[in-house]
């Protein structure tokens, strides 16, 4: 069964881990500047949330799409909306802290998760 196959998924950060290694998807980080420039995920895309809508055009309708937050609250908006917008939409459930918590890596070396 494909991580996609429900539109409604809150994936897992070893999911997200999974599907960036395979290139399957798109990830883009959608917390402010200040959080990402303290630690971000390698390979994953930054445009603010305040900035997605302007930017949406530029996000490939082809591929599925993940958004990651600190604490999945704002990648779930974010999410639904695009989800309502025709694109296969997810979100990472607990955001970069969940992540960091799995012990999943942080760039740059010293990565950390900001507080908001």
């Amino acid at each position: 069964m494909s991580a996609f196959a429900d539109p409604d998924i809150d994936l897992t950060p070893a999911q997200v881990a999974a599907l960036l290694t395979e290139g399957s998807a798109q990830v883009i980080d959608v917390r402010e500047g200040y959080e990402r420039e303290a630690g971000f995920i390698e390979g994953t895309r930054h445009v603010e949330l305040e900035r997605l809508a302007s930017q949406s055009e530029t996000i490939d309708r082809e591929r599925p799409v993940i958004f990651c937050c600190r604490l999945g609250a704002r990648s779930a908006m974010a999410a639904r909306a695009f989800d309502a917008a025709g694109w296969d939409a997810h979100h990472m459930a607990g955001g970069i802290t969940a992540w960091d918590a799995d012990g999943l890596p942080l760039a740059p070396d010293g990565g950390y998760v900001a507080e908001h």
